[in-house]
Protein backbone atom coordinates (compact mmCIF):
# COMPACT_ATOMS: atom_id res chain seq x y z
CA UNK A 1 0.00 0.00 0.00
CA UNK A 2 1.81 3.08 -1.23
CA UNK A 3 -0.03 6.32 -0.42
CA UNK A 4 2.80 8.81 -0.95
CA UNK A 5 2.57 10.55 -4.37
CA UNK A 6 5.14 9.29 -6.83
CA UNK A 7 6.60 12.77 -7.35
CA UNK A 8 7.48 12.92 -3.63
CA UNK A 9 9.06 9.48 -3.80
CA UNK A 10 11.12 10.47 -6.83
CA UNK A 11 12.24 13.78 -5.31
CA UNK A 12 13.26 12.47 -1.90
CA UNK A 13 14.86 9.33 -3.35
CA UNK A 14 16.90 11.41 -5.79
CA UNK A 15 18.15 13.55 -2.92
CA UNK A 16 19.13 10.44 -0.97
CA UNK A 17 16.72 11.10 1.89
CA UNK A 18 14.58 8.04 1.23
CA UNK A 19 16.06 4.66 0.37
CA UNK A 20 15.21 1.05 -0.36
CA UNK A 21 15.71 -0.47 3.11
CA UNK A 22 12.60 -1.57 4.95
CA UNK A 23 12.30 -1.73 8.72
CA UNK A 24 12.51 -5.51 8.46
CA UNK A 25 15.67 -5.31 6.34
CA UNK A 26 17.38 -3.37 9.11
CA UNK A 27 16.12 -5.69 11.83
CA UNK A 28 17.32 -8.82 10.06
CA UNK A 29 20.74 -7.26 9.50
CA UNK A 30 20.91 -6.42 13.21
CA UNK A 31 19.96 -9.98 14.18
CA UNK A 32 22.69 -11.41 11.95
CA UNK A 33 25.31 -8.99 13.24
CA UNK A 34 24.41 -9.08 16.96
CA UNK A 35 22.52 -12.31 17.68
CA UNK A 36 23.41 -12.42 21.41
CA UNK A 37 22.81 -8.73 22.12
CA UNK A 38 19.68 -7.99 24.13
CA UNK A 39 17.05 -6.50 21.84
CA UNK A 40 14.06 -5.86 24.09
CA UNK A 41 13.42 -6.29 27.83
CA UNK A 42 10.06 -6.45 29.59
CA UNK A 43 9.16 -4.23 32.49
CA UNK A 44 9.99 -5.93 35.79
CA UNK A 45 6.41 -5.32 37.04
CA UNK A 46 4.77 -7.01 34.06
CA UNK A 47 2.57 -9.22 36.27
CA UNK A 48 0.90 -6.07 37.62
CA UNK A 49 -0.65 -5.16 34.27
CA UNK A 50 -0.85 -8.32 32.16
CA UNK A 51 -0.25 -12.08 32.18
CA UNK A 52 3.12 -13.79 31.83
CA UNK A 53 6.57 -13.42 33.34
CA UNK A 54 8.99 -10.68 32.23
CA UNK A 55 11.12 -11.68 29.24
CA UNK A 56 14.54 -10.57 28.01
CA UNK A 57 14.89 -11.32 24.29
CA UNK A 58 18.18 -11.32 22.39
CA UNK A 59 18.16 -10.34 18.74
CA UNK A 60 18.36 -14.03 17.80
CA UNK A 61 15.41 -14.95 20.02
CA UNK A 62 13.38 -11.96 18.83
CA UNK A 63 14.12 -12.89 15.20
CA UNK A 64 12.78 -16.40 15.83
CA UNK A 65 9.62 -15.04 17.48
CA UNK A 66 9.07 -12.60 14.61
CA UNK A 67 9.26 -15.42 12.05
CA UNK A 68 6.82 -17.49 14.08
CA UNK A 69 4.43 -14.55 14.40
CA UNK A 70 4.62 -13.96 10.67
CA UNK A 71 3.69 -17.60 10.06
CA UNK A 72 0.67 -17.33 12.38
CA UNK A 73 -0.53 -14.29 10.42
CA UNK A 74 0.03 -16.05 7.09
CA UNK A 75 -1.73 -19.22 8.29
CA UNK A 76 -4.78 -17.14 9.23
CA UNK A 77 -4.96 -15.39 5.89
CA UNK A 78 -3.52 -12.01 6.90
CA UNK A 79 -1.62 -10.65 3.91
CA UNK A 80 0.07 -7.58 2.49
CA UNK A 81 -1.93 -4.33 2.80
CA UNK A 82 -4.30 -5.82 5.37
CA UNK A 83 -4.59 -3.57 8.42
CA UNK A 84 -4.13 -5.00 11.91
CA UNK A 85 -5.16 -3.00 14.97
CA UNK A 86 -2.65 -3.56 17.78
CA UNK A 87 -3.54 -2.74 21.38
CA UNK A 88 -0.72 -3.90 23.64
CA UNK A 89 0.87 -2.62 26.80
CA UNK A 90 4.58 -1.90 26.50
CA UNK A 91 6.25 -5.29 26.26
CA UNK A 92 8.30 -7.59 24.05
CA UNK A 93 5.12 -8.55 22.18
CA UNK A 94 4.94 -5.14 20.49
CA UNK A 95 8.25 -5.78 18.76
CA UNK A 96 7.21 -9.28 17.75
CA UNK A 97 3.95 -8.04 16.25
CA UNK A 98 5.28 -4.87 14.60
CA UNK A 99 8.27 -6.57 12.98
CA UNK A 100 6.21 -9.53 11.74
CA UNK A 101 3.79 -7.12 10.10
CA UNK A 102 6.67 -5.10 8.61
CA UNK A 103 8.09 -8.28 7.06
CA UNK A 104 4.79 -9.20 5.40
CA UNK A 105 3.72 -5.71 4.35
CA UNK A 106 0.82 -5.85 6.80
CA UNK A 107 -0.12 -2.38 8.08
CA UNK A 108 0.09 -1.89 11.85
CA UNK A 109 -2.47 0.41 13.45
CA UNK A 110 -1.38 0.79 17.09
CA UNK A 111 -3.85 2.28 19.56
CA UNK A 112 -3.44 3.37 23.20
CA UNK A 113 -4.30 0.76 25.81
CA UNK A 114 -6.88 3.19 27.20
CA UNK A 115 -9.03 3.07 24.06
CA UNK A 116 -12.41 1.48 24.62
CA UNK A 117 -15.37 0.70 22.37
CA UNK A 118 -16.08 4.35 21.57
CA UNK A 119 -12.64 4.97 20.05
CA UNK A 120 -12.20 1.47 18.62
CA UNK A 121 -15.50 1.61 16.74
CA UNK A 122 -14.13 4.58 14.80
CA UNK A 123 -10.71 2.99 14.22
CA UNK A 124 -12.22 -0.29 12.97
CA UNK A 125 -14.77 1.46 10.74
CA UNK A 126 -12.15 3.77 9.21
CA UNK A 127 -9.52 1.10 8.56
CA UNK A 128 -11.73 -1.94 7.95
CA UNK A 129 -9.05 -3.78 9.90
CA UNK A 130 -8.62 -7.47 9.08
CA UNK A 131 -7.41 -8.49 12.55
CA UNK A 132 -6.58 -7.27 16.04
CA UNK A 133 -3.65 -8.18 18.26
CA UNK A 134 -3.97 -7.64 22.01
CA UNK A 135 -3.63 -9.13 25.49
CA UNK A 136 -6.28 -11.04 27.39
CA UNK A 137 -6.14 -8.24 29.89
CA UNK A 138 -4.32 -4.97 30.43
CA UNK A 139 -4.77 -3.98 34.03
CA UNK A 140 -8.28 -5.02 35.01
CA UNK A 141 -9.84 -4.60 31.57
CA UNK A 142 -10.55 -7.64 29.36
CA UNK A 143 -9.19 -6.42 26.03
CA UNK A 144 -9.44 -9.68 24.08
CA UNK A 145 -13.10 -10.06 25.08
CA UNK A 146 -13.76 -6.46 24.03
CA UNK A 147 -12.36 -7.07 20.54
CA UNK A 148 -14.27 -10.35 20.21
CA UNK A 149 -17.48 -8.47 20.98
CA UNK A 150 -16.60 -5.81 18.40
CA UNK A 151 -16.28 -8.48 15.70
CA UNK A 152 -20.07 -8.78 15.58
CA UNK A 153 -20.38 -5.13 14.46
CA UNK A 154 -17.35 -5.10 12.16
CA UNK A 155 -17.49 -7.95 9.64
CA UNK A 156 -14.09 -7.01 8.19
CA UNK A 157 -12.54 -7.96 11.54
CA UNK A 158 -11.94 -11.66 10.99
CA UNK A 159 -9.47 -12.59 13.74
CA UNK A 160 -8.59 -11.51 17.25
CA UNK A 161 -5.09 -12.66 18.24
CA UNK A 162 -4.21 -12.47 21.91
CA UNK A 163 -1.58 -13.37 24.48
CA UNK A 164 -2.64 -14.26 28.01
CA UNK A 165 -4.73 -16.49 30.24
CA UNK A 166 -8.44 -17.33 30.12
CA UNK A 167 -8.92 -16.14 26.56
CA UNK A 168 -12.50 -15.75 25.31
CA UNK A 169 -14.01 -18.05 22.73
CA UNK A 170 -13.10 -16.80 19.27
CA UNK A 171 -9.65 -15.46 20.15
CA UNK A 172 -6.53 -17.08 18.73
CA UNK A 173 -4.16 -18.10 21.54
CA UNK A 174 -0.87 -16.59 20.36
CA UNK A 175 1.34 -18.32 22.92
CA UNK A 176 0.14 -21.70 21.70
CA UNK A 177 0.13 -20.73 18.02
CA UNK A 178 3.68 -19.35 18.17
CA UNK A 179 4.95 -22.47 19.90
CA UNK A 180 3.52 -24.64 17.12
CA UNK A 181 4.71 -22.48 14.20
CA UNK A 182 7.48 -24.47 12.55
CA UNK A 183 7.28 -23.75 8.81
CA UNK A 184 9.52 -20.76 8.04
CA UNK A 185 9.38 -21.69 4.36
CA UNK A 186 5.73 -20.54 4.30
CA UNK A 187 6.83 -17.18 5.65
CA UNK A 188 9.58 -16.92 3.05
CA UNK A 189 7.07 -17.60 0.29
CA UNK A 190 4.69 -14.97 1.66
CA UNK A 191 7.52 -12.43 1.92
CA UNK A 192 8.48 -13.06 -1.70
CA UNK A 193 4.86 -12.54 -2.79
CA UNK A 194 4.53 -9.36 -0.74
CA UNK A 195 7.73 -7.79 -2.14
CA UNK A 196 7.52 -5.02 0.47
CA UNK A 197 8.78 -1.62 -0.68
CA UNK A 198 10.28 1.01 1.62
CA UNK A 199 7.49 3.34 0.49
CA UNK A 200 4.75 0.91 1.54
CA UNK A 201 2.72 2.06 4.53
CA UNK A 202 4.03 0.51 7.73
CA UNK A 203 1.65 2.11 10.23
CA UNK A 204 -1.53 4.10 10.70
CA UNK A 205 -1.26 5.92 14.02
CA UNK A 206 -4.03 8.01 15.54
CA UNK A 207 -4.02 11.66 16.47
CA UNK A 208 -6.63 13.89 18.04
CA UNK A 209 -7.08 17.47 16.88
CA UNK A 210 -9.93 19.90 16.61
CA UNK A 211 -12.02 17.27 14.83
CA UNK A 212 -14.28 15.24 17.09
CA UNK A 213 -12.86 11.89 15.98
CA UNK A 214 -9.26 10.61 15.87
CA UNK A 215 -7.47 10.90 12.53
CA UNK A 216 -5.37 8.09 11.07
CA UNK A 217 -1.84 9.08 10.04
CA UNK A 218 -0.21 6.65 7.58
CA UNK A 219 3.58 6.51 7.57
CA UNK A 220 5.78 4.41 5.32
CA UNK A 221 9.02 2.65 6.24
CA UNK A 222 10.93 5.60 4.75
CA UNK A 223 8.82 8.12 6.62
CA UNK A 224 9.72 6.44 9.92
CA UNK A 225 13.41 6.06 9.13
CA UNK A 226 13.76 9.73 8.18
CA UNK A 227 12.86 10.80 11.73
CA UNK A 228 15.44 8.57 13.47
CA UNK A 229 18.41 10.94 12.95
CA UNK A 230 16.63 13.69 14.90
CA UNK A 231 16.82 11.39 17.92
CA UNK A 232 20.22 9.82 17.35
CA UNK A 233 22.12 12.97 16.36
CA UNK A 234 20.50 15.31 18.87
CA UNK A 235 21.19 12.98 21.81
CA UNK A 236 24.53 11.80 20.34
CA UNK A 237 23.56 8.15 20.74
CA UNK A 238 26.13 5.45 19.95
CA UNK A 239 25.42 2.12 18.21
CA UNK A 240 24.11 -0.47 20.64
CA UNK A 241 22.66 2.22 22.92
CA UNK A 242 20.48 1.05 25.81
CA UNK A 243 17.13 2.88 25.82
CA UNK A 244 14.44 3.06 28.49
CA UNK A 245 10.95 3.48 27.02
CA UNK A 246 8.25 4.94 29.30
CA UNK A 247 6.07 6.18 26.39
CA UNK A 248 3.39 4.08 24.66
CA UNK A 249 4.57 2.64 21.34
CA UNK A 250 1.56 4.04 19.50
CA UNK A 251 2.66 7.39 18.09
CA UNK A 252 5.59 9.59 17.14
CA UNK A 253 6.86 10.09 20.69
CA UNK A 254 7.37 6.39 21.36
CA UNK A 255 8.01 4.95 17.91
CA UNK A 256 10.58 7.51 16.77
CA UNK A 257 12.91 6.90 19.72
CA UNK A 258 12.22 3.31 20.67
CA UNK A 259 11.50 1.69 17.33
CA UNK A 260 12.97 3.66 14.41
CA UNK A 261 16.06 4.90 16.27
CA UNK A 262 16.36 1.54 18.08
CA UNK A 263 16.56 -0.20 14.71
CA UNK A 264 19.16 2.19 13.32
CA UNK A 265 21.25 1.79 16.47
CA UNK A 266 20.83 -1.99 16.81
CA UNK A 267 20.10 -1.01 20.38
CA UNK A 268 18.43 -2.47 23.44
CA UNK A 269 15.01 -1.23 24.59
CA UNK A 270 13.91 -1.70 28.20
CA UNK A 271 10.13 -1.38 28.39
CA UNK A 272 8.22 0.49 31.10
CA UNK A 273 4.46 0.33 31.83
CA UNK A 274 2.45 1.98 33.32
CA UNK A 275 4.45 4.97 34.46
CA UNK A 276 5.75 4.35 37.99
CA UNK A 277 8.46 6.70 39.23
CA UNK A 278 10.04 4.19 41.62
CA UNK A 279 10.30 1.50 38.93
CA UNK A 280 11.45 4.04 36.33
CA UNK A 281 14.34 5.09 38.58
CA UNK A 282 15.27 1.50 39.43
CA UNK A 283 15.41 0.69 35.71
CA UNK A 284 17.69 3.67 35.11
CA UNK A 285 20.02 2.28 37.78
CA UNK A 286 19.80 -1.45 37.13
CA UNK A 287 19.67 -1.60 33.32
CA UNK A 288 22.66 0.66 32.53
CA UNK A 289 20.41 3.02 30.59
CA UNK A 290 22.10 5.50 28.26
CA UNK A 291 19.07 7.45 27.02
CA UNK A 292 15.46 7.90 28.00
CA UNK A 293 12.60 10.36 27.67
CA UNK A 294 10.46 11.89 30.41
CA UNK A 295 7.71 14.46 30.76
CA UNK A 296 8.81 17.92 31.95
CA UNK A 297 6.84 17.60 35.19
CA UNK A 298 8.67 14.36 36.06
CA UNK A 299 12.06 15.96 35.46
CA UNK A 300 11.04 18.93 37.60
CA UNK A 301 10.07 16.56 40.41
CA UNK A 302 13.36 14.64 40.19
CA UNK A 303 15.44 17.78 40.38
CA UNK A 304 13.43 18.99 43.38
CA UNK A 305 14.13 15.72 45.21
CA UNK A 306 17.81 14.91 44.58
CA UNK A 307 17.68 11.83 46.81
CA UNK A 308 15.62 10.11 44.11
CA UNK A 309 18.51 10.31 41.67
CA UNK A 310 21.07 8.69 43.96
CA UNK A 311 22.89 5.80 42.33
CA UNK A 312 22.14 6.74 38.71
CA UNK A 313 25.25 6.70 36.51
CA UNK A 314 25.13 10.10 34.81
CA UNK A 315 28.42 9.42 33.11
CA UNK A 316 26.44 6.91 31.08
CA UNK A 317 23.04 8.66 31.03
CA UNK A 318 24.24 11.95 29.51
CA UNK A 319 21.10 12.88 27.56
CA UNK A 320 17.39 12.84 28.41
CA UNK A 321 14.68 13.80 25.93
CA UNK A 322 11.61 15.79 26.91
CA UNK A 323 8.76 17.72 25.36
CA UNK A 324 4.97 17.76 24.91
CA UNK A 325 4.90 20.82 27.21
CA UNK A 326 7.14 23.85 27.76
CA UNK A 327 10.34 23.10 29.67
CA UNK A 328 11.38 24.95 32.80
CA UNK A 329 14.59 26.95 32.37
CA UNK A 330 15.39 26.11 35.99
CA UNK A 331 15.03 22.37 35.30
CA UNK A 332 17.12 22.23 32.11
CA UNK A 333 19.86 24.34 33.69
CA UNK A 334 19.68 22.35 36.92
CA UNK A 335 20.26 18.99 35.24
CA UNK A 336 23.22 20.45 33.36
CA UNK A 337 24.82 22.11 36.39
CA UNK A 338 24.15 19.36 38.94
CA UNK A 339 24.46 16.15 36.92
CA UNK A 340 26.09 17.11 33.63
CA UNK A 341 22.97 15.92 31.79
CA UNK A 342 21.78 17.72 28.68
CA UNK A 343 18.00 17.81 28.26
CA UNK A 344 17.04 17.54 24.58
CA UNK A 345 13.95 19.65 23.88
CA UNK A 346 11.54 18.08 21.38
CA UNK A 347 8.45 19.38 19.64
CA UNK A 348 6.62 16.99 17.34
CA UNK A 349 3.44 15.45 16.01
CA UNK A 350 2.29 12.21 14.39
CA UNK A 351 2.06 14.08 11.11
CA UNK A 352 5.84 14.51 11.15
CA UNK A 353 6.14 18.16 12.16
CA UNK A 354 9.12 18.39 14.48
CA UNK A 355 11.74 20.66 15.98
CA UNK A 356 14.74 19.50 17.99
CA UNK A 357 16.61 21.51 20.58
CA UNK A 358 19.92 19.67 20.52
CA UNK A 359 22.73 20.64 22.92
CA UNK A 360 25.11 21.01 19.98
CA UNK A 361 22.82 23.59 18.39
CA UNK A 362 21.60 25.39 21.52
CA UNK A 363 24.42 24.94 24.07
CA UNK A 364 23.00 27.26 26.72
CA UNK A 365 20.55 25.18 28.82
CA UNK A 366 18.38 28.16 29.68
CA UNK A 367 18.02 29.14 26.04
CA UNK A 368 17.36 25.51 25.05
CA UNK A 369 14.45 25.34 27.50
CA UNK A 370 12.70 28.25 25.77
CA UNK A 371 13.77 28.09 22.12
CA UNK A 372 14.08 25.67 19.21
CA UNK A 373 16.43 26.10 16.25
CA UNK A 374 14.68 27.90 13.41
CA UNK A 375 14.97 24.82 11.23
CA UNK A 376 14.08 24.72 7.57
CA UNK A 377 14.78 28.42 6.94
CA UNK A 378 17.47 29.64 4.54
CA UNK A 379 20.48 31.19 6.20
CA UNK A 380 20.58 29.00 9.31
CA UNK A 381 22.62 25.80 9.68
CA UNK A 382 22.17 23.21 12.41
CA UNK A 383 23.87 19.96 13.39
CA UNK A 384 20.81 17.69 13.15
CA UNK A 385 20.64 16.54 9.54
CA UNK A 386 16.83 16.53 9.46
CA UNK A 387 16.86 20.34 9.68
CA UNK A 388 18.45 20.47 6.23
CA UNK A 389 15.69 18.38 4.68
CA UNK A 390 12.57 20.19 5.88
CA UNK A 391 11.16 23.65 5.24
CA UNK A 392 9.20 25.77 7.71
CA UNK A 393 7.21 28.96 7.46
CA UNK A 394 5.57 31.08 10.15
CA UNK A 395 2.22 32.38 8.98
CA UNK A 396 -0.01 35.15 10.30
CA UNK A 397 -3.39 33.48 10.74
CA UNK A 398 -5.31 36.69 10.05
CA UNK A 399 -3.53 37.83 6.89
CA UNK A 400 -2.00 34.58 5.61
CA UNK A 401 1.31 36.40 5.17
CA UNK A 402 4.67 34.98 6.19
CA UNK A 403 6.22 36.34 9.38
CA UNK A 404 9.98 36.98 9.30
CA UNK A 405 10.45 39.37 12.21
CA UNK A 406 10.45 38.79 15.99
CA UNK A 407 7.55 39.46 18.30
CA UNK A 408 4.70 38.40 16.01
CA UNK A 409 2.82 35.17 16.73
CA UNK A 410 1.90 32.87 13.87
CA UNK A 411 1.19 29.27 12.97
CA UNK A 412 4.25 27.15 12.20
CA UNK A 413 3.91 25.12 8.99
CA UNK A 414 6.13 22.34 7.66
CA UNK A 415 7.02 20.58 4.42
CA UNK A 416 9.58 17.91 3.60
CA UNK A 417 10.27 14.17 3.80
CA UNK A 418 9.22 13.85 7.45
CA UNK A 419 5.70 15.14 6.75
CA UNK A 420 2.86 12.72 6.04
CA UNK A 421 0.89 12.91 2.79
CA UNK A 422 -2.66 12.80 4.15
CA UNK A 423 -5.00 11.29 6.71
CA UNK A 424 -6.23 7.76 6.10
CA UNK A 425 -9.64 7.64 4.38
CA UNK A 426 -10.25 11.31 5.22
CA UNK A 427 -9.81 13.51 2.12
CA UNK A 428 -11.64 16.50 3.59
CA UNK A 429 -9.45 16.51 6.70
CA UNK A 430 -6.39 16.14 4.48
CA UNK A 431 -7.40 19.13 2.37
CA UNK A 432 -7.74 21.28 5.50
CA UNK A 433 -4.38 20.09 6.84
CA UNK A 434 -2.27 21.64 4.05
CA UNK A 435 -2.03 25.22 2.78
CA UNK A 436 -1.90 26.38 -0.83
CA UNK A 437 1.89 25.98 -0.88
CA UNK A 438 1.69 22.37 0.28
CA UNK A 439 2.84 23.07 3.86
CA UNK A 440 1.30 21.14 6.74
CA UNK A 441 -0.65 23.40 9.10
CA UNK A 442 0.61 22.32 12.51
CA UNK A 443 -1.99 24.30 14.47
CA UNK A 444 0.78 25.36 16.86
CA UNK A 445 1.72 28.98 17.49
CA UNK A 446 5.31 30.20 17.57
CA UNK A 447 7.24 33.44 17.31
CA UNK A 448 10.76 34.22 16.10
CA UNK A 449 13.38 34.93 18.77
CA UNK A 450 17.11 35.16 19.40
CA UNK A 451 19.67 37.88 18.79
CA UNK A 452 20.02 36.76 15.18
CA UNK A 453 16.39 35.68 14.77
CA UNK A 454 17.74 32.12 14.74
CA UNK A 455 15.14 30.55 17.04
CA UNK A 456 11.47 29.67 17.23
CA UNK A 457 9.68 30.04 20.57
CA UNK A 458 6.55 28.00 21.28
CA UNK A 459 3.63 30.22 22.29
CA UNK A 460 0.58 27.98 22.44
CA UNK A 461 -1.92 25.95 20.49
CA UNK A 462 -4.27 27.21 17.84
CA UNK A 463 -6.09 23.88 18.03
CA UNK A 464 -8.54 23.20 20.83
CA UNK A 465 -6.78 20.42 22.69
CA UNK A 466 -6.08 19.27 26.20
CA UNK A 467 -2.70 17.54 26.45
CA UNK A 468 -2.85 15.18 29.44
CA UNK A 469 0.37 13.31 30.13
CA UNK A 470 1.44 13.76 26.51
CA UNK A 471 -1.87 12.42 25.14
CA UNK A 472 -3.87 14.80 22.93
CA UNK A 473 -7.55 15.00 23.85
CA UNK A 474 -9.94 16.70 21.47
CA UNK A 475 -12.20 19.07 23.41
CA UNK A 476 -14.82 18.83 20.69
CA UNK A 477 -14.94 15.05 20.93
CA UNK A 478 -15.60 15.09 24.67
CA UNK A 479 -18.03 18.00 24.38
CA UNK A 480 -20.15 16.11 21.85
CA UNK A 481 -20.31 13.09 24.14
CA UNK A 482 -21.21 15.17 27.19
CA UNK A 483 -24.02 16.81 25.24
CA UNK A 484 -25.61 13.38 24.87
CA UNK A 485 -26.23 13.32 28.61
CA UNK A 486 -29.99 13.84 29.07
CA UNK A 487 -29.55 16.67 31.57
CA UNK A 488 -26.78 18.65 29.84
CA UNK A 489 -27.85 21.69 27.84
CA UNK A 490 -24.45 23.03 26.78
CA UNK A 491 -20.89 21.94 27.41
CA UNK A 492 -17.30 23.05 26.96
CA UNK A 493 -14.11 21.15 27.80
CA UNK A 494 -10.90 22.89 28.82
CA UNK A 495 -7.62 21.92 30.40
CA UNK A 496 -6.34 23.00 33.79
CA UNK A 497 -2.72 22.87 35.00
CA UNK A 498 -1.31 19.80 36.72
CA UNK A 499 2.22 19.42 38.10
CA UNK A 500 2.60 15.79 36.96
CA UNK A 501 0.51 15.42 33.78
CA UNK A 502 0.80 18.96 32.46
CA UNK A 503 -2.97 19.31 32.07
CA UNK A 504 -6.12 17.56 33.20
CA UNK A 505 -9.66 17.72 31.79
CA UNK A 506 -12.35 20.02 33.17
CA UNK A 507 -15.94 19.74 31.92
CA UNK A 508 -17.90 23.00 32.03
CA UNK A 509 -21.64 22.37 31.73
CA UNK A 510 -25.01 24.03 32.00
CA UNK A 511 -27.87 21.66 32.79
CA UNK A 512 -31.43 21.91 31.56
CA UNK A 513 -33.14 21.58 34.94
CA UNK A 514 -30.70 23.68 36.98
CA UNK A 515 -30.24 20.94 39.57
CA UNK A 516 -26.70 19.91 40.60
CA UNK A 517 -24.84 17.46 38.37
CA UNK A 518 -22.03 15.56 40.06
CA UNK A 519 -18.68 14.69 38.53
CA UNK A 520 -19.30 11.04 39.39
CA UNK A 521 -22.63 11.09 37.54
CA UNK A 522 -21.04 12.61 34.45
CA UNK A 523 -18.00 10.32 34.37
CA UNK A 524 -20.19 7.27 34.98
CA UNK A 525 -22.25 8.25 31.92
CA UNK A 526 -19.16 8.77 29.74
CA UNK A 527 -17.44 5.62 30.90
CA UNK A 528 -20.35 3.17 30.80
CA UNK A 529 -22.77 4.66 28.29
CA UNK A 530 -20.27 6.16 25.84
CA UNK A 531 -17.38 3.81 26.69
CA UNK A 532 -14.60 6.33 26.21
CA UNK A 533 -10.98 5.90 27.20
CA UNK A 534 -10.39 6.52 30.88
CA UNK A 535 -7.70 9.17 30.30
CA UNK A 536 -10.31 11.36 28.54
CA UNK A 537 -12.66 11.46 31.52
CA UNK A 538 -13.14 14.89 33.14
CA UNK A 539 -11.44 15.23 36.51
CA UNK A 540 -13.14 18.50 37.39
CA UNK A 541 -16.70 19.63 36.79
CA UNK A 542 -17.66 23.29 36.56
CA UNK A 543 -21.43 23.76 36.56
CA UNK A 544 -22.62 27.15 35.31
CA UNK A 545 -25.96 28.75 34.52
CA UNK A 546 -24.70 29.47 31.00
CA UNK A 547 -21.35 29.28 29.26
CA UNK A 548 -19.63 32.67 28.82
CA UNK A 549 -19.68 33.87 25.21
CA UNK A 550 -18.41 36.84 23.22
CA UNK A 551 -20.75 39.16 21.28
CA UNK A 552 -20.82 36.84 18.27
CA UNK A 553 -21.63 33.79 20.39
CA UNK A 554 -18.24 32.11 20.61
CA UNK A 555 -17.54 30.37 23.91
CA UNK A 556 -14.89 32.21 25.92
CA UNK A 557 -12.68 29.25 26.76
CA UNK A 558 -9.98 31.53 28.11
CA UNK A 559 -12.37 32.57 30.87
CA UNK A 560 -13.27 28.94 31.59
CA UNK A 561 -9.59 27.93 31.74
CA UNK A 562 -8.88 30.67 34.26
CA UNK A 563 -11.79 29.53 36.43
CA UNK A 564 -10.87 25.83 36.09
CA UNK A 565 -7.29 26.51 37.18
CA UNK A 566 -8.45 27.94 40.52
CA UNK A 567 -11.19 25.41 41.29
CA UNK A 568 -10.96 22.79 43.97
CA UNK A 569 -11.45 19.20 42.81
CA UNK A 570 -15.12 18.23 42.92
Amino acid sequence: MILVPQEKIDLYSERGWWGRRTLDDIFRANALAHPERLAVVDACNRADFTDGVPQRLTYARLADEVTRMAQVLVDHGVAKDDIVVVQLANGVEQYIAYLACARLGVVVSPVPVQFREHELEHVLATTRARAAITFARIGRHAHAAMFCALKARHPALRQVFAWGNDLPSGAVDLASALAQADAPERVAAAVARANVDANDVFSVCWTSGTEATPKGVPRSHNEWLIVAPAIIEAAELAPGCRLLNPFPLVNMAGLSSNFAAWLELAGTVVQHHPFNLEIFLSQLRDEAIEYTVAAPAILNQLLQRPELLAGIDFKRLKRIGSGAAPLSEWMVKGFADTHGVAIVNYFGSNEGASLTGAPADVPDPGVRARFFPRAGVAGYEWSVSTTRKIRTRLVDLETGNDIDTPGRVGELRFSGPTIFSGYYNAPEMTARAFDDQGYYRSGDLFEIGGDDQQYYRYVGRAKDLVIRGGMNISSEEIENLILAHPRVQEAAVVGYPDDVLGERVCACVAVSDGAPLTLAELTDFLRHEKRIAVYKLPERLMQVDALPRNPVGKILKRVLRERAATMENA
